[in-house]
């Protein structure tokens, strides 16, 4: 953009700059209640009288120059004195039919006004003026406009441009080329130098010119973006309220109202739905910049909301009818309506293919399933045209597209517990959503662009998301500085094609149209469905199988207790039988009873363990903390003879942790694998024997970052007991075997014989305190230089896990 600011400078402009202070606060002008100026402008005079007794309360102060009858006059008499009673009967019926016509209320949408003609006498004869009224709390707001000359408005000379322009709108197909129709035919119909379509990026964003029509020599706008401080909030309120607002000469000085303010407010008339109202100083030094004496806005609205405006500028002041402005505000109100329909068919046709692609998308999945959903190819990214989506279920993540960006997760969870349940959420400027920088977005790894739809409040939801799409634009001055210095101080910046700022726009994504967030919203309702109906099956499922475990722990208990009788029965018989008839029977007989009692026996054995087995399924656990050191002591009553039989030396390399739990059934796992150390302890002349028991921080497998300890410095990693020796070790493929109940690796009669319950026994202790046990073969021993065989270490965590390490 040109640095040479005040070349685009008119005398005019100059002029005007020169007539203000030197200092310009746009944070004022954003403040200003531009509603509340207290004036109108000069070519009209207004009245405000009391609806109920016709007493004036406010009335301008060139009534004199307009009605002929001075301020003070009119002040706290009856308008019907000005009027007479059959004028002002006529100004009630009037608005009362204005308001019967259902005209929305002023905070709900454009507020409406009736036009009449009204005669007034006075000494030079009758006087002709079209007269705008409306309704304003207790008050009856009269604008009087003296009739223009030319003769009274005939309509049927002026009905056939108007049919003929909504005609052309009718026959529009697109959003630009409606409103390119419609800026050729309000020019044509008043007479202005240029008019622009002007749309809104958003309720309070920039805007962009998308049609202009305008007279030779005027430096093309088409496509160029306006910051949006050139419409401040106020602003935007009024043109929502107001179809029309005509400004018919920048130059004018304003009549001021009579009294200043209202006794009962403090404030100003409220001049919100008046069509004369004054102009603010910071919109008429604007409109001098750019080089414009006249204008008319017409507002463009959808569903209530201000979508953009048509513009219209005069290089002279010019005055429009109230008949003119009356089809102006029609063309508006059947552009906005045109529009609207455009813009229905449009996303009609778009629902319509977003529909077959989902339907498509449900259609090629085998199995109707989350995982099947999120499984690459099936579409669901393309749905919405978006880069990825995730699906997020208690603790599972599933994704489909690209990979989900990791600052993403908590982002998601945080969002979805803000919104309402089943409610589509979207943006397309998330990184301004939540205050940061484009440039801190993106490094971060947060994208530009979200849609999710949350399940509950529990943060279970689907969401698509999109990367940044730079755009860039070309604005009509740096949106970033609006206000440059000129010869007059800081001013608001003149505008022009040949001052071009190009700028680009990030943190934007491209946005999510109405039918796209349909169509998410009837897949949410599919997989919401699906996922309620998936609960239910296995709260039905877990049911089932919570009564099964139990039956399968009774009938454990019910038949390791009941079969011990008759094994002890077997055993006791073939005992008397030797005993009785020993010197009678042959070798072989006696041989035989011999082996059925050791089998009784053994059975009875077996019978004892399958017994504790279901046992501990069904006895609760009484935790308690506990010093973990104190219950290895405990352990080695049992377990020391043992491994001083077989020469295995115990290391303990540190202070063991305290934590939380049963005390015998966590003597009785070290027991077992302290048993265990000393059975399969390496064969002799292999080096010295020896088993560790120590805390280590690890890895458990199997789990994710989150549970095994979350972020900081010890992210991933948990606090395990291990049992640790340097004995025979386990092959890899046989791990998961010796955890099974009745499961040895050996024949029963080696490595000092049992059952193989006890590492059977360890595992479900372990997993009733709600830890997880896994093994390691070969196992890395501390001490590289005491020989062995591989060694095996069994990890346990439990489910809380020890409050500190020395």
């Amino acid at each position: 953009m040109s640095e040479d600011v005040q070349g685009w400078l008119t005398p005019r402009a100059v002029a005007a700059e020169a007539g203000v202070s030197q200092e310009f606060d746009l944070s004022q002008c954003v403040r200003e209640p531009i509603h509340l100026l207290g004036g109108v402008q000069s070519y009209g005079a207004l009245i405000a009288a009391r609806w109920d007794d016709a007493v004036v309360d406010t009335v301008s102060r060139n009534a004199a120059e307009v009605l002929g009858r001075a301020a003070g006059e009119l002040l706290g008499r009856p308008v019907t004195e000005l009027i007479g009673d059959e004028q002002w009967a006529l100004a009630r019926e009037s608005a009362e039919a204005v308001t019967d016509s259902g005209a929305a209320a002023p905070q709900e949408g454009p507020a409406s006004s009736g036009v009449l003609p009204l005669t007034l006498e006075d000494a030079g004869g009758p006087r002709l003026f079209d007269v705008t009224v409306h309704r304003n709390g207790d008050l009856l707001v009269l604008e009087f406009e003296p009739r223009a000359e030319g003769g009274p408005f005939v309509f049927q000379n002026f009905y056939p441009r108007v049919r003929r322009a909504l005609q052309k709108l009718q026959g529009a197909t697109d959003v630009t080329e409606c409103c390119a129709a419609a800026v050729r035919e309000i020019r044509t119909l008043t007479g202005y130098d240029r008019v622009v379509a002007y749309r809104f990026d958003g309720r309070d964003g920039p805007g962009q010119v998308i049609a202009e029509d305008r007279s030779e020599g005027r430096e093309p706008w088409l496509d160029l973006w306006f910051p949006a401080s050139d419409i401040p909030p106020q602003a935007r309120r009024l043109y929502a309220r107001n179809w029309i607002r005509v400004i018919g000469d920048v130059d004018d000085r304003t009549a001021g109202l009579v009294p200043e303010r209202r006794a009962d407010t403090g404030e100003p008339l409220d001049l919100s739905a008046s069509v004369l109202r004054t102009v603010s100083g910071y919109h008429l030094e604007y409109l001098r910049n750019i080089g414009v004496a006249s204008s008319m806005s017409v507002s463009l609205l959808h569903e209530g909301e201000l979508w953009g405006l048509i513009a219209c500028h005069g290089d002279e002041p010019r005055r429009l009818s109230p008949e003119v402005r009356a089809a102006c505000e029609f063309f508006g109100i059947a552009l906005s309506l045109q529009l609207a329909a455009v813009a229905g068919r449009e996303e009609a046709d778009e629902l319509a293919r977003n529909r077959r692609s989902l339907a498509t998308l449900l259609a090629r999945l085998t199995v109707w399933t989350p995982d099947a959903l999120m499984r690459p190819g099936s579409g669901l990214s393309e749905l919405l045209d978006a880069d990825g989506a995730v699906l997020l279920r208690g603790t599972e993540t599933l994704t489909a597209g690209v990979p989900l960006p990791d600052a993403l997760s908590g982002l998601l969870a945080r969002l979805a517990q803000d919104g309402s349940v089943g409610e589509v959420w979207s943006s397309d400027r998330l990184p301004e959503v939540l205050g940061l920088e484009p440039e801190e977005a993106e490094a971060e790894g947060i994208p530009a662009g979200l849609l999710l739809l949350p399940f509950n409040r529990d943060g279970d939801l689907l969401a698509w998301w999109r990367r940044e799409q730079p755009a860039p634009r070309e604005w009509a001055a740096d949106p970033s500085r609006p206000v440059r210095t000129g010869p007059g101080g800081e001013r608001l910046t003149p505008r022009g094609s040949a001052a071009v700022y190009r700028a680009t726009v990030r943190g934007r994504s491209a946005p999510w149209s109405p039918a796209q967030r349909v169509v998410a919203g009837e897949l949410w309702r599919e997989v919401s469905g699906l996922l309620t109906r998936q609960v239910v099956a296995l709260e039905a499922r877990n049911t089932e199988l919570a009564r099964t475990n139990e039956d399968l722990d009774s009938f454990a208990h019910a038949a390791a207790h009941d079969l011990k009788e008759p094994l002890r029965g077997i055993s006791n018989a073939a005992a008397f039988i030797v005993e009785d008839a020993g010197t009678v029977l042959d070798a072989t007989s006696l041989r035989r009873l011999t082996t059925v009692r050791r089998l009784a026996e053994r059975m009875d054995g077996l019978l004892d363990s399958l017994l504790h087995f279901s046992r501990l399924g069904q006895v609760g656990l009484e935790r308690e903390a506990l010093s973990v050191d104190e219950v290895l002591d405990d352990a080695l009553v049992v377990a020391g003879g043992r491994l001083a039989e077989q020469g295995v030396t115990l290391v303990r390399p540190a202070a063991l942790p305290r934590l939380r739990a049963d005390r015998e059934r966590l003597r009785e796992v070290l027991e077992n694998l302290l048993v265990n150390a000393a059975k399969y302890a390496a064969d002799e002349g292999a080096g010295e024997r020896r088993v560790w028991v120590e805390a280590v921080r690890t890895a458990a497998p199997g789990r994710s970052s989150e549970e095994n300890g979350g972020g900081g410095a010890d992210a991933g990693t948990v606090t395990a007991l291990v049992v640790r020796d340097n004995g025979i070790g386990i092959p890899a493929g046989q791990q998961a075997d010796v955890l099974q109940l009745f499961r040895r690796l050996h024949r029963r009669d080696e490595r000092g014989g049992g059952s193989g319950v006890g590492l059977a026994v360890v595992k479900r202790i372990v997993e009733r305190h709600g830890g997880r046990l896994w093994l390691e073969s070969p196992a890395v021993a501390p001490d590289a230089d005491c020989g062995g065989g591989p060694g095996t270490a069994v990890w346990f965590t439990l489910e809380e896990p020890p409050e500190a390490l020395p």
